[in-house]
């Protein structure tokens, strides 16, 4: 599926402010650089200081948002609203897809890398990073366009090309922060099952940081993971198994938003999503939706919105002559949201996260 947007000028008021630095960086990440870049994500919009640009900025998104889940349109929303609060003109073209198709992106590539006329920024969201290394390899090599890579913030020293900037949130650090809180909540020596998504460094952080985390911390027993492939059906065929197979378990992970609607779904249909604690990944408004429900326990929440907002900055900083002042990382904030939470709290954080792309 392929969908082209022509924007014209229009100027957004502006943004609500907040810090959005995560407590866990890699190695590589100049966090003076971050906190100083983030102030301009999180500050109203500053419109370009260039008078002379009227040519629209040709870009290109290839990402995986055919998916259940909203990160990707809610990032893409956030990157075009703010693309028009700074009076940057320009035109995108969409080239989506599920994040099982990892052939499809590759044709994406070779389509952006053929077009006639050249793009200005090329924005890649790869099914699996491992996966789609050679492309974006091959995307980071063209010497006609910049490149971002959204939802991983891991360079590869061995690749030949390297990216221009990575923007995502912390899959490690959501972990992490969910593992405190179900230890907190949940308690400790719990049998628990995974619904894992694709093997690979997002399904890693995600889940087998989490497991490691809440087995060293909590003393937890892992009775059982299934790799849903990140995949509403996957996540609904891991709880049918717990549920016929591992009577004790009594709490389910859940590595994304698509495997979170499958599980609460599957559990729904049995009766018993009252006694299994269920989590989800990402807090996205369908999650937030269960949240209130009552029928979802608990999720890391990322400030959604952030990462759109941040690379339509990186663009502005690129025109204007100031790539050099964006991270080659930017990282997000997340924290986790859960059923305990007042409705004041919790609609606090989802129009915080979603302060440009909306809440439906």
């Amino acid at each position: 599926m392929k969908r082209s947007i022509l924007a014209g000028l229009i100027f957004a008021l502006g943004s609500a402010s907040f810090s959005a630095i995560a407590n866990k960086t890699p190695n590589n990440l100049n966090n003076e650089k971050l906190k100083d870049f983030q102030k301009k994500v999180s500050d109203p919009p500053l419109p370009i200081n260039m008078k002379n640009l009227r040519k629209p900025m040709r870009i290109a998104i290839i990402y995986p948002s055919a998916d259940i889940s909203d990160f990707w349109i809610k990032n893409f929303k956030a990157m075009t609203q703010r693309l028009l609060a700074l009076r940057v003109p320009y035109e995108v073209h969409e080239f989506s897809s599920r994040q099982i198709e990892h052939s499809r992106q590759t044709q994406y590539t070779d389509q952006v890398l053929s077009a006639e006329e050249p793009y200005d920024f090329v924005i890649f969201g790869p099914s699996e990073l491992d996966l789609q290394a050679t492309n974006i390899q091959k995307l980071s090599a063209s010497k006609q366009f910049k490149t971002f890579i959204w939802a991983f913030h891991t360079p590869d020293s061995t690749w030949t090309h390297q990216p221009d900037a990575w923007f995502d949130f912390s899959s490690a650090m959501g972990a992490d922060v969910l593992c405190d809180h179900v230890i907190k909540h949940v308690g400790k020596e719990v049998e628990f099952a995974a619904n894992r998504g694709i093997p690979g460094i997002t399904d890693t952080q995600r889940s087998q940081g989490f497991i490691d985390c809440v087995q060293r911390k909590g003393n937890w027993r892992n009775i059982y993971e299934h790799f849903g492939q990140y995949q509403k059906l996957g996540g609904a065929d891991g709880v049918r198994l717990v549920l016929n197979n591992f009577p004790e378990v009594s709490m389910i992970h859940n590595a994304n938003t698509a495997m979170t609607m499958g599980a609460v779904e599957a559990l729904g249909e049995a009766d018993r999503l009252s006694d299994i604690y269920v989590t989800g990944w990402g807090g996205t408004a369908k999650e937030i939706e269960k949240i209130r429900a009552g029928e979802l326990d608990a999720t890391p929440m990322r400030m959604s919105d952030d990462l759109g907002v941040a690379t339509a900055e990186a663009i502005k900083f690129h025109l204007e002559g100031r790539a050099s002042e964006v991270p080659l990382i930017y990282l997000g904030r997340i924290t986790v949201v859960h059923n305990q939470m007042k409705e004041s709290e919790l609609n606090r954080l989802t129009k915080e996260a979603f302060r440009y792309s909306g809440i439906e």
